[in-house]
């Protein structure tokens, strides 16, 4: 049991499966606003969105877990979230369908993510949260991106 795990989480949706980031690494929650593209970023990155005079760059969890892209729709909503960068803490913000609410989950809640064998890279993900019979995959966000695409992010905005 991993009592470093524990807390609270912000769950959202990403097509029909539940997820989970930290509640400590969340910074707000906003509105789809435009978003800049950014020329020869990956597919996943949107661009950047100007809030309240700051630059951040924004990327989309579904295309950067390869599910299929969808039309933004009124519950469609931007995470900003603060992730571990090379040189310094960078804030960002990740795309999802909807946000759902703030859980507290116990360490005894969560299992380890599922070995998939070599091929199947899951560093990603923190761990699996086992409540009421369904399951929220909570996400360690400084690891969605990897050190390279989070330089470029940092080089976006």
């Amino acid at each position: 049991m991993d009592e470093t795990k524990a807390g609270k989480y912000l769950t959202f949706k990403l097509a029909d499966e539940d997820y989970g980031v930290s509640l400590l690494k969340v910074r707000e929650i906003i509105g789809m606003m435009p978003i800049t593209s950014v020329p020869r970023t990956p597919a996943f990155v949107k661009g950047v969105i100007n809030l309240r005079g700051k630059v951040i760059p924004v990327t989309d969890l579904r295309m950067r877990f390869d599910m299929a892209e969808i039309d933004y729709t009124d519950r469609t909503c931007i995470i900003v979230v603060e992730v571990e960068g090379q040189d310094a803490k960078l804030q960002m913000g990740i795309v999802v369908d909807a946000v759902t609410e703030v859980l507290p989950i116990k360490a005894e809640e969560i299992e380890a993510p599922p070995e998939f064998g070599a091929k199947v890279d899951t560093h990603y993900i923190l761990g699996m949260a086992n409540m009421d019979g369904a399951v929220k995959i909570l996400l360690d966000i400084d690891r969605v991106m990897t050190a390279e695409e989070i330089s470029e992010l940092e080089k976006a905005a």
